[in-house]
């Protein structure tokens, strides 16, 4: 399972399952832990590790795992995941979405060359001030993603 893990983000550890954590994620927000659910949430916090993910990198590693799981059933699990605020969705150029286990306010790198998605300093991050939101609306988050690319 350990290489599964790191297959979905290069930065994971190599490191062994704990159904528990799966579980304890799951009730923390009083999500049903169904089969498919926990084989998704294994992959993504069952290390303990954050991660970022794609709903097609995240298929693939169940698509390796004892217990495969379909792409919709992938969407949709990930959908429920950020509905019930275990996870964030990160959208770049509007098209591609990226899964974050981390719930905490950050900043990403985005590496163009390698389409990946990584934390990025949040102490090394300032922003000043906001525009003002229009009448009738509120700003509900911010997210940055630095998009970078190899010299």
């Amino acid at each position: 399972m350990a290489h599964i893990l790191s297959g979905m983000d290069s930065t994971a550890p190599q490191t062994t399952i704990d159904a528990d954590r799966s579980a304890d994620w799951l009730a923390s927000v009083d999500l049903r832990p169904t089969r498919q659910r926990m084989v998704l949430a294994n992959l993504l916090v069952g290390d303990g590790q954050d991660r970022h993910v794609t709903a097609e990198g995240l298929f693939e590693a169940a698509a390796q795992s004892d217990e495969p799981v379909s792409l919709a059933t992938v969407y949709n699990t990930l959908k429920a995941f950020c509905e019930a605020g275990l996870m964030r969705e990160i959208t770049v150029d509007g098209s591609k979405s990226y899964f974050d286990t981390n719930m905490t306010d950050h900043p990403h790198f985005y590496w163009e060359d390698t389409a990946t998605l990584t934390d990025a300093p949040s102490d090394q991050l300032e922003i000043r001030r906001l525009p003002l939101a229009p009448d009738g609306a509120e700003i509900s988050a911010v997210d940055v993603v630095i998009r970078l690319r190899r010299k």
